[in-house]
């Protein structure tokens, strides 16, 4: 059986406020096999953006294990993490994050030359992607020109762009009216599915995690 993409083991997070402990994740243990997408329910609150910040390797002062295909995150120093989240990670947030003053195709280009693709590749990625999603005709649109759902799809392809074995999504449509994140998400779920790649999709809304592969909650610090 082959390695999964995400493994995580006994992953604990607490916060002090005061002389208070909060533990937010107490004793997490996933895994996110290749290609499946996987819903992560949950209401406000209950620590899914915590989580995802764990294994997307943002912020320190987690205990356990998490494991990003085979390799063990808590091995590395600080430059190995930052190498292990741009080689293997992509991130979609509720809000899009888009550089401003790019357009929406320098904003799927940049991402790419960081890992050292050349111009041309890299453009020719970006169009592809963005044609995909239906925005050929607004590449050299800037962020303030582009729709709620217009952004939110560049930044889908932003993603993506380096074709990363998994992408880690925190309420990706959930700054969108009904109607748009509707089409923003089935979009979304098709691409990554085309891309063979896996997700991770934090969400508190039960009709689009039915649309995914499995779903589990987060509970009290522990998934159910």
């Amino acid at each position: 059986m082959s390695e999964p993409v995400l493994a995580t083991r006994d992953l604990r997070r607490s916060f002090r406020q005061g002389d208070v402990t909060i533990d937010v994740l107490r004793g997490v243990d996933l895994t996110v096999g290749a290609g499946e997408i996987v819903a992560l329910l949950g209401p406000s609150g209950s620590g899914k953006s915590t989580l995802l910040q764990a294994v997307g390797l943002l912020e320190g002062g987690f205990q356990g294990s998490i494991r990003l295909n085979g390799q063990e995150a808590a091995d590395l120093d600080d430059d190995g993490r930052t190498r292990l989240r741009r080689d293997l990670l992509g991130f979609v947030y509720q809000f899009h994050h888009l550089l401003p003053e790019f357009t929406a195709r320098e904003n799927v280009i940049i991402p790419q030359l960081v890992r050292d693709t050349d111009q041309q590749t890299a453009g020719a990625r970006a169009d592809q992607l963005l044609g995909v999603l239906g925005l050929s005709k607004r590449l050299d649109h800037r962020p303030s020109k582009l729709s709620g759902g217009e952004q939110q799809r560049v930044a889908v392809a932003r993603a993506l762009a380096n074709k990363p074995p998994l992408v880690l999504a925190d309420e990706p449509t959930g700054n969108l009216d009904e109607h748009t994140a509707d089409t923003v998400f089935a979009e979304f779920v098709k691409l990554v599915r085309e891309e063979g790649t896996a997700a991770l999709v934090a969400t508190h809304n039960e009709r689009l995690a039915a649309r995914m592969d499995r779903v589990v909650r987060l509970h009290d610090g522990k998934l159910k």
